[in-house]
């Protein structure tokens, strides 16, 4: 040893040596040596305006780049401010690590400024959360950490670091670590082949695919054997993309028959949560056969003819090797294809309105057609991101990002700032609710003071439409599911140094984006959308 430094210094240090180029933050003196210690090892720091929108980024860079993704948040309501962040990266299994300010142990229990039992309060919420010891600990605690998260099932850790612990030295470490995740088991032979035997006797297999394909790098072998086994594939969430649009294998628009008619159903790295009906009827039925391929047993409530756990990239290789020489079933895909193309036509009146105000499909379908095919879209927003989340495909993973099943609103300014600032070349578009941009409207100065050019295209029918239509049919009445109509929060961007239009009609949202881009400016197209638009829940699953 040679050499010593303090402890924000080593933290970075080994943020640095795992490949961490970007720090998200705001501002706080409990933090002050994350801060100085990043700019001293060259990691850019991109500080917000609320420490929610600073955790939302970095989860929103570990969705676009399967990288973990660092917030540094101050003490006590720096802290508690991130949480909502990092309940939403335990629910999407995003690798996300928060490192918290803490009141010093001299004075812990003597009422210090923001004192908080930081840990007490998120452990339920992440893989794990610690209070770091000392500054000889600094380096290697920081280090598993990133390796903890990116380790199994995915997630968040956080861990915080009281401000005389923050202050103390250490010697710097004399060789870098290298701390390779821990992906889990190799997949057992027999239940390769059992699987794959399941497989070959089916007559109406089905397969739906969730975001654990993403983070475990296996979207190559989920292609491999759906095409092999000539299976018919739905996906949620970050799987979105694993086939393009078009793929004779891909049924977007035919989930509900596909799922509720399959006498088999291949369940690869998804939650049977409220978006499969906790795998019950009508959407899995009672007597489907099932193959669990995923990480770990997480939230699989029926019990399953086989079951894989573990390395997900490998157990996926070696089935769609398996699985050679399974017929094709032509008369079961053929059904499907036709009940795929029934839904599409079924929104055709939806997507090609001319009225005005704008239908809320016939928007995302204008900023559908305009995007390049490796555009990232944000998502942000309930029926307004429904309609996005029905009507967008894309070609490759990673180029959708929504909250997910936490669905908490706010979250995408910070996403959008973080695929941007991976992805510099390519448009990012953040479509966002009306409601959902009150949550985080601030953050366009962050945009604008560090230049980043995001176009945000606001869904404006000035009501909260997820709760107010179902409210009235239900209940017969709307309370507090109205906002503002017409508000310009366009003059908002541009008052924060960015662009801003309003947009009326159909025929003026494509000019309106080929200007947003051309300003290259963080801009907001505020298109006034009709509130009598309501999201056809009824085919939900389809």
């Amino acid at each position: 040893m040679t050499d010593s430094a303090n402890t924000g210094d080593l933290v970075t240090l080994a943020l640095k040596h795992a490949g961490v180029s970007h720090l998200f933050t705001l501002n706080g003196a409990h933090i002050w040596p994350i801060l100085t210690g990043a700019t001293e090892h060259g990691i850019r720091i991109i500080d917000t305006r609320h420490e929610q929108s600073a955790a939302f980024a970095a989860e929103g860079w570990a969705k676009v780049t399967r990288q973990v993704g660092v917030a540094a948040v101050t003490a006590g309501p720096g802290v508690t401010n991130s949480a909502s962040a990092i309940a939403q990266a335990q629910a999407a299994d995003s690798p996300l690590f928060v490192i918290g300010g803490r009141a010093p142990n001299a004075r812990w229990g003597m009422g210090s400024l923001q004192e908080m039992d930081h840990v007490a309060f998120v452990q339920t919420m992440t893989k794990k959360a610690v209070t770091l010891g000392s500054a000889e600990e600094a380096y290697s605690v920081a280090a598993e950490f990133m390796r903890t998260a990116l380790s199994g099932r995915t997630g968040p850790v956080f861990m915080d670091v009281p401000l005389d612990t923050f202050f103390g030295g250490a010697d710097l470490p004399e060789a870098t670590e290298h701390l390779t995740p821990d992906l889990g088991p190799s997949p057992d032979p027999d239940l390769v082949k059992r699987a794959a035997q399941l497989i070959r006797e089916a007559q109406r297999p089905s397969v739906i695919a969730g975001g654990s394909v993403w983070w475990s790098h296996a979207e190559d072998e989920l292609k491999q054997l759906v095409e092999a086994a000539h299976l018919p594939l739905s996906v949620n969430g970050m799987a979105r993309g694993m086939l393009p649009p078009g793929h004779p294998l891909f049924f977007p628009r035919a989930r509900g028959a596909a799922l509720g008619e399959a006498d088999l159903i291949l369940v690869i790295g998804v939650p049977l949560d409220f978006r499969l009906n906790w795998g019950q009827p009508p959407v899995f039925p009672e007597d489907a056969r099932l193959i669990f391929i995923d990480v770990d047993g997480h939230r699989k409530h029926r019990t399953p003819d086989v079951a894989m756990y573990g390395d997900m990239k490998a157990a996926l290789g070696a089935l769609a090797v398996a699985v050679a020489g399974a017929p094709e079933r032509t008369a079961w895909l053929a059904k499907l294809r036709e009940a795929d193309t029934a839904s599409r036509a079924r929104d055709a009146a939806m997507t090609g309105s001319d009225s005005a105000p704008v239908h809320p499909a016939r928007l995302i379908a204008e900023v559908d057609r305009f995007c390049d095919p490796d555009a990232i879209l944000v998502g942000d927003g309930g029926d307004f991101v429904s309609f996005a989340g029905r009507l967008i495909e894309r070609q490759k993973p990673g180029l959708w990002i929504d909250p997910g099943p936490f669905g908490c609103l706010g979250s995408g300014p910070g996403y959008a700032m973080a695929a941007k600032l991976a992805h510099p070349d390519r448009q990012v578009v953040l479509l966002a609710g009306d409601g959902a941009f009150g949550f985080s409207a601030m953050e366009f100065d962050t945009m604008v003071r560090h230049r980043i050019p995001v176009v945000c295209v606001v869904g404006n029918n000035g009501i909260w439409a997820l709760e107010k239509h179902p409210m009235l049919s239900m209940l017969g009445v709307s309370v507090a599911a109205d906002l503002g109509q017409r508000t310009r929060y366009d003059k908002v961007v541009e008052s924060l140094g960015g662009h801003g239009e309003l947009v009326d009609r159909p025929d003026q949202i494509r000019p309106a984006l080929e200007r947003a881009f051309a300003s290259g400016l963080p801009a907001c197209i505020n298109v006034i959308c009709d509130p009598d638009a309501e999201y056809p829940r009824s085919s939900v699953l389809m």
